[in-house]
């Protein structure tokens, strides 16, 4: 059996995540809070700002929650799994698990990715359901779109879009009309796309004055969706910003592993989901 550990991205963040985790870990709680200089209780257990949902509030209020959740279950296991994946921002997360800095040191490097990316406005992102990444890039050809990227290869059947807001309302239309869905996501920035180049050199410039340790998990990148390399953790991680996830061949990467078996350090499995799409997607292609 291979134990392969998934942590969750941005949109899995929920009102009253944490709930059965603060009291359980108080000093690393504590930590967190002195850090980022708010109560991460407040904001996960009764959000009296609606701030849950603002990137720079939700990104480190779910690492924090999600390396609570790896804590609680490593307890429980006594070791750690033989791999880690994280979905963008779960991606600290999975290296948080290969030990290759400190849950403090991901968690400056996650409020700083946070509040840059808070920062971008204009753009957005959606979701198409249906349709192949080829017959995605036919689409863009016919309609002359040249400014949208693909954000996230989430699976053979669902891709997400980034780019302004007026193409993508047209791709939209476009889809629609030929009974594709297509659903526009709650945010208001164009995340990992061309358009996130004018915060990379911000956070690689952040990240260049910290050192991480050698890995002691594999931890498959989104950005190669191969297995990291020990040298390879500031590029990586500054690489995602403006590139796509590449969910579903991370997942088809690991599904070549000696029976393996996945767990989503999450309230809401979204990732396990994926998973399972991508796994009967594999599994037709084999036996078609």
């Amino acid at each position: 059996m291979t134990l392969i550990f998934l942590a969750p991205g941005q949109g899995a963040q929920m009102l009253g995540m944490g709930a059965d985790l603060f009291d359980a870990y108080p000093q690393v709680v504590e930590e967190a809070e002195d850090i980022l200089g708010y109560s991460l209780r407040r904001l996960c257990l009764e959000d009296p700002d609606e701030q849950l949902s603002n990137t720079a509030y939700t990104q480190p209020a779910l690492y924090t929650v999600t390396a609570l959740a790896y804590q609680r279950r490593y307890e429980a296991l006594g070791y750690a799994p033989d791999f880690a994946a994280g979905h963008s921002l779960g991606e600290y997360n999975a290296l948080l698990i290969a030990e290759a800095f400190t849950f403090a040191q991901g968690l400056r490097l996650v409020q700083k990715r946070g509040a840059l990316m808070a920062a971008m406005q204009g753009g957005g992102m959606l979701a198409v359901v249906g349709p192949s990444r080829e017959e995605i890039g036919a689409v863009f050809h016919e309609a002359g779109i040249a400014s949208v990227d693909i954000a996230n290869l989430n699976t053979p059947r669902q891709t997400v879009l980034s780019g302004p807001d007026s193409d993508l309302k047209r791709l939209g239309e476009i889809f629609a009309a030929r009974g594709v869905r297509a659903v526009a996501l709650n945010v208001r920035t164009a995340f990992h796309s061309r358009y996130m180049a004018g915060m990379k050199s911000a956070f690689a410039a952040f990240i260049a004055d910290f050192s991480f340790s050698p890995l002691m998990v594999p931890v498959i990148s989104n950005f190669s969706a191969l297995p990291y390399r020990d040298d390879e953790v500031a590029n990586n991680l500054v690489q995602q910003l403006d590139h796509g996830v590449r969910w579903t061949e991370s997942i088809q990467y690991l599904l070549q592993e000696d029976t393996p078996v996945f767990e989503e350090l999450s309230q809401r499995p979204l990732l396990m989901r994926m998973v399972e799409e991508i796994k009967t997607r594999s599994r037709s292609d084999h036996t078609s």
